[in-house]
């Protein structure tokens, strides 16, 4: 596979992050989609590396969602892709089913943490159906992960629970990316540990 000049990066260490907000109605202006406003504004907050973002705003159609995974991870070399929206029992709720269209082996403990930090707060945490996938192409491997569609579920599920005096008591998500993304040969993502402190073991090496 050739790279394009949208694969540079300004850094080694830059991390590519794609933000997808699936929404019909956002897609079509009929009101403000507040997805990845939050998304990105989070990551900016936890992330200590340098990264960049590269957004989509689309409707709930299944091609339409598998084809910007692919695009995203494929032409612009993105590392980390985060959807929000259309994860729930409604029909026309397919982005589980794109994403996994798109991803090469599925990461179940993504999904299973989020209902269960979800649960938490409401019992319908269990009509969720967020996935996670990796998508392996030749020479790339990206991590793929459906995330909910409002702010404070999406800030929960990424940052996790913590006590008043900011104490993890139930760890998030974005806890284990940055190790994930060791993993699969992507960039070094450093956090900041006041928002998120990402894990790695002792054995992990250090970049």
């Amino acid at each position: 596979m050739k790279h394009t000049e949208a694969w540079e990066r300004t850094s080694p260490n830059e991390v590519k992050i794609g933000l997808i907000s699936i929404s019909d109605r956002a897609s079509k202006g009929v009101y403000v989609d507040q997805g990845i406003p939050a998304l990105q504004s989070w990551l900016m907050n936890a992330i200590a590396s340098p990264c960049s973002f590269h957004e989509r705003l689309i409707p709930d159609e299944r091609e339409v969602i598998t084809e910007t995974i692919v695009e995203l991870i494929d032409e612009i070399g993105c590392d980390l892709v985060l959807t929000t929206g259309g994860t729930g029992p409604a029909r026309r709720d397919v982005t589980p089913e794109a994403t996994l269209e798109a991803g090469t082996r599925e990461m179940p403990g993504f999904g299973e943490q989020m209902r269960q930090i979800s649960l938490r707060f409401v019992p319908t945490a269990i009509l969720s159906r967020q996935v996670a996938v990796l998508r392996e192409i030749q020479d790339h491997t990206a991590l793929v992960v459906n995330l909910p569609g409002q702010p404070k579920s999406i800030q929960e599920t990424l940052e996790g629970l913590k006590d008043p005096e900011g104490n993890v008591i139930f760890p998030g998500i974005f806890a284990a990316i940055p190790y994930c993304i060791d993993l699969i040969g992507g960039p070094f993502i450093e956090t900041n540990d006041s928002v998120v402190k990402a894990f790695r073991p002792k054995s992990a090496p250090k970049k």
